[in-house]
């Protein structure tokens, strides 16, 4: 199946499940200016009636629990929404990897190696910029093989 068909398929279901659905909305949402003022609202509010309440420990209690529960469940609607963006952004990178002549389809679900695989890679590059830096060329080179090549080039050429 090509990703233009898997794309197909998807976009001919619907548009997600209710709980997909709510909790894009809320998310949105939340993000939102009018968010922002309503949660402000909320805590003059609160703040203003504390002489009313005498500055009790049930006034203190009210907007504790109310803030205790609403981070609460932000924290799970942000995480979710974050864990999308990430797989998102992995699939756009992994697209240019594969469309991209020359770049290593190694690379293709990184985000799937373990520490020790992306320490090595990090490496690598690290060793490539090394390389490209010497060669003054940063686009020239997409292999450390081929940067050791070209610099050995061009320290003969400048011997010469």
């Amino acid at each position: 199946m090509t990703p233009n068909e898997a794309l197909q398929e998807v976009g001919s279901q619907n548009q997600g499940s209710l709980f997909q659905r709510i909790s894009h909305t809320i998310s949105r949402w939340s993000g939102s200016s009018w968010a922002f003022m309503l949660a402000l609202g909320v805590v003059l509010g609160w703040a203003l009636t504390g002489p009313m309440f005498q500055y009790s420990e049930t006034w203190q209690l009210v907007i504790n629990t109310g803030t205790t529960i609403v981070t609460f469940l932000m924290v799970f609607l942000i995480q979710r929404a974050q864990n999308k963006d990430s797989l998102v952004l992995h699939l756009k990178l992994n697209e240019l990897i594969a469309a991209t002549k020359g770049a290593s389809n190694r690379l293709i679900n990184a985000q799937d190696f373990t520490e020790e695989e992306i320490a090595v890679l990090h490496r690598f590059y690290c060793l490539l910029a090394e390389k490209a830096q010497q060669d003054n060329d940063l686009g020239r080179t997409h292999t450390v093989e081929e940067a050791e090549e070209n610099h050995a080039e061009k320290m003969v050429s400048h011997s010469a």
